[in-house]
């Protein structure tokens, strides 16, 4: 109230001083606009006008946070199948973190120190924000050090380091060494295979050249070390291109300048890379075993099971060695096939066209026949298009053997795991051996065998009789005579090459007649392609009588008479072809 009075006051005692102080306002005002100006935006700081730059800086803001995000593609391996992986990386405010969602495995949350060593000794400077890696879709598990790559571009992109565009229609996989260097990654053939069906270039490790020249109509490139990868990105350098097939035997000695241990390996390369592949085992070294060669031609002749039964020493595993060496070579998509599948297991995918042979130990279990571990194929499958041999068969567990049955009828093998299933084929031709007792000598003329009755039944009981139908051919071996393992064996044996060109001749008749071989034919096609004349029928009828053959066992008995036709060139089953098939299923004639 005081205040307010000497203002009063001093207004009323002096007017001038008042309309001076007004007078100033107006002078300022009119000689210096922006004051008045300031003063008026001071006054209303929420005009328009001021509203312009606020949103300004909003739409950078958000420019600022679209390059922070990168998004790259990759592809995960799930049995043959390798479905596309989106990484995306953002680079956010915070303190300094490294976190990686999408159901990361070990390995692949591992990567975040390889990658940021690999960086940083590739000359890149390691972003000292929060780094958020997601891999897309999120409900599907991430494995292997295939990640490494394309975590390290992401980042490299959110920095403003790649240019964006130049991610969009290609695939990165490379598991990243320290130093940057790219190495070898598994499981990697899949993936490629899938990748060729799009317009995606492929970006991958050199040290995969041999692996991915099994893929045809690929854009496909290759490099050794992280910052190779970044120049050819932003056009500063230009990706190897992979070999053809004809110069698959160059690959191992081309240089490879980020690797210095390359070239200590040169010389023995093409053997590591299986490019030098072993002449196979020929028949003819095989002395004597005249009705098993049989047997082993007519298997090999139309994917016949054999089951050769044989005191220890009598050649069962000699045989079984020299089967792939009957059959025909892989062509190209049958080859591309069975890499795949040693690929999806995590070997070294064979390169050659030769078929496959495994030979697991009778201390295998069921679950590693059928798979070996997760999602990824068994013995079974690796086995697919070639010879799977079972040495020892009644030592297998019995879950083992009884895992044989469905695959031996269908060719398929399906895994089933919490959320995932899978299915890899599996059409193999089976070979096994067993000794014919405990002791393995049961009925050696020297007496040395000393099993009881009840031994011998309970050891051969260890095979069900539904296995035992299974398979086509059940061949009793004895042991080698004197004159046989010392005579000249070379002068009455054929070699595997002649024998090979029967079981092609006939095979190509098979193809032509119902265009799948005879071990293959179902019920109705065994009534419709193995017809028999009056007197084979009333020889297999005798047969079916006295040794209690199942309705399984007569199929297999037609299809292996139908095989026996075949090889003999002739257009109808005879009574001998009959005969011949009967006398083949050994393991009958001990049970009927």
């Amino acid at each position: 109230m005081d205040v307010g009075t000497r203002k009063h006051v001093s207004s009323r005692n002096d007017p001038s001083a008042a309309k001076d102080v007004s007078t100033r306002k107006h002078v300022s005002s009119r000689n210096d606009p922006s004051a008045a100006k300031d003063v008026s935006t001071r006054k209303h700081p929420s005009t328009p006008k001021d509203a312009g730059p606020s949103k300004s800086g909003r739409t950078r803001k958000r420019v600022k946070t679209r390059k922070d995000v990168s998004t790259v593609f990759s592809r995960a391996p799930l049995g043959l199948h390798a479905p596309l992986v989106r990484v995306e990386v953002h680079l956010g405010t915070g303190l300094p973190t490294f976190a990686m969602v999408g159901l990361p495995e070990t390995v692949v949350r591992e990567s975040k120190e390889r990658v940021r060593s690999a960086l940083l000794n590739s000359g890149f400077e390691f972003p000292t924000r929060r780094i958020t890696v997601n891999l897309s879709p999120a409900d599907l598990p991430k494995e292997g050090g295939r990640f490494d790559l394309p975590i390290a571009v992401g980042i490299l992109a959110a920095c403003g380091k790649i240019p964006p565009r130049e991610l969009e229609h290609r695939e990165f996989y490379g598991e990243l060494s320290l130093g940057g260097e790219l190495r070898e990654t598994r499981k990697l053939l899949p993936a490629l295979i899938e990748g060729s069906g799009s317009t995606n270039e492929l970006i991958l490790p050199f040290a995969n050249a041999l692996e991915a020249a099994l893929v045809r109509h690929a854009k496909l490139k290759l490099a050794s070390h992280l910052r190779q990868v970044c120049d050819a990105l932003n056009g500063r350098a230009v990706l190897s291109e992979v070999p053809g097939p004809a110069d698959l035997a160059a690959v191992a000695h081309l240089g490879n300048p980020w690797d210095p241990t390359i070239p200590a390996c040169r010389a023995d390369a093409s053997e590591r890379y299986g490019l030098a592949d072993k002449p196979a085992p020929d028949l003819a070294e095989v002395r004597g075993q005249f009705a098993a060669k049989r047997a082993l031609e007519i298997a090999a002749a139309a994917e016949h099971g054999l089951l050769m039964v044989g005191p220890p020493g009598a050649g069962k595993t000699l045989l079984a060695q020299r089967l792939p060496g009957l059959l025909p070579p892989l062509n190209e998509s049958e080859a591309l096939e069975v890499a795949s599948l040693e690929s999806a297991a995590g070997r070294r995918p064979s390169l050659g066209n030769r078929r496959p042979f495994r030979n697991p130990q009778h201390t295998a279990t069921g679950a590693a026949l059928i798979s070996g571990g997760g999602l990824v194929p068994g013995e079974l499958s690796l086995a697919h298009l070639g010879v799977l041999f079972l040495d020892e068969l009644p030592e297998f567990s019995r879950d083992a053997l009884e895992a044989l049955r469905e695959p031996l009828e269908s060719g398929v093998v399906t895994l089933v795991r919490v959320k995932r299933s899978c299915e890899f084929p599996a059409r193999f031709q089976l070979v096994a051996a067993m000794n014919p007792c405990p002791c393995g000598y049961a009925g050696d003329p020297g007496g040395r065998c000393h099993c009881t009755a009840e031994q011998v039944a309970r050891y051969r009981h260890r095979i069900s009789g539904p296995l035992i139908d299974r398979i086509d051919m059940h061949v009793e071996l004895r042991a080698l005579p004197v004159e046989d393992l010392l005579g000249n064996a070379h002068a009455e044996t054929e070699n595997s090459d002649t024998v090979a060109l029967r079981v092609a001749a006939a095979r190509q008749v098979q193809m032509q007649r119902q265009g799948k071989f005879n071990a293959r034919l179902t019920p109705s096609e065994v009534t419709r392609f193995c017809p028999l004349q009056r007197e084979s029928r009333v020889l297999l009828g005798t047969a079916i009588s006295q040794l209690g053959l199942s309705a399984r066992a007569c199929h297999r008995v037609l299809k292996l008479a139908r095989t026996c036709a075949d090889l003999a060139g002739e257009p109808a089953i005879r009574r001998t072809d009959v005969a011949e098939a009967v006398r083949l299923r050994a393991l009958d004639k001990l049970t009927g």
